[in-house]
């Protein structure tokens, strides 16, 4: 095996703050169907699969780690329907009690002359909700001292190379049955580094 060679992990002894580290095992793939059944397997035997890393999205990949559905969704509508409730709020007021005018006639409260602008009102407040959840979700905040960028764990990874990262929890990892496994999966390389449990 390889020592793993990113700043992110093998740089991590350096960080004074860093205490709890653990083991990564970086296994390398240049086929993404390849890569996913690694994954299935991988999990299979019992291994921690902490991260998966490849230059386009895998169809079924969130449902090999075990990941949830997202809930970005809920905040995409609560954000829509207070932007077009409250638009619809408004206008409704601006022209019923606010400013009535008789224009040709016609009601005071006429929706369909109401209903681009609050159609326009609920899709922009339900973007902003779902991008304001996101930075809040993910911690993509300023902060007053920021946090040391993540690097890659390949340099391939933005190209052609999909990389699955294997984490040693405790000494019940045992790296004999793991290096058996990984000889089984076909994986281009192997390395493995450090990197903070935190």
């Amino acid at each position: 095996m390889h020592t793993l060679d990113t700043s992110a992990l093998a740089h991590a002894h350096r960080d004074p703050e860093v205490v709890d580290r653990r083991r990564v095992h970086a296994l390398v793939f240049d086929d993404p169907h390849r890569t996913l059944e690694a994954v299935k397997r991988l999990r299979a035997e019992g291994f921690d699969v902490g991260d998966v890393h490849s230059p386009f999205p895998v169809h079924g990949m969130e449902e090999a780690l075990g990941m949830r559905p997202t809930r970005l969704a809920w905040a995409t509508l609560v954000g829509g329907l207070a932007g077009g409730s409250l638009k619809l709020l408004f206008q409704s007021w601006v022209h019923i009690v606010d400013w009535p005018m008789n224009i040709g006639g016609k009601p005071d409260f006429s929706l369909p002359a109401l209903v681009p602008v609050t159609f326009e009102l609920t899709v922009l407040v339900g973007a902003f909700a779902t991008l304001g959840a996101l930075f809040v979700r993910r911690r993509l905040y300023p902060r007053v001292r920021p946090e040391r960028a993540a690097r890659q764990p390949h340099r391939g990874v933005t190209d052609d190379r999909f990389v699955v990262l294997v984490l040693e929890h405790d000494g019940a990892f045992s790296p004999r049955r793991f290096e058996a496994v990984c000889s089984t999966l076909g994986a281009q390389e192997v390395t493995q580094g450090w990197r903070s449990a935190a």
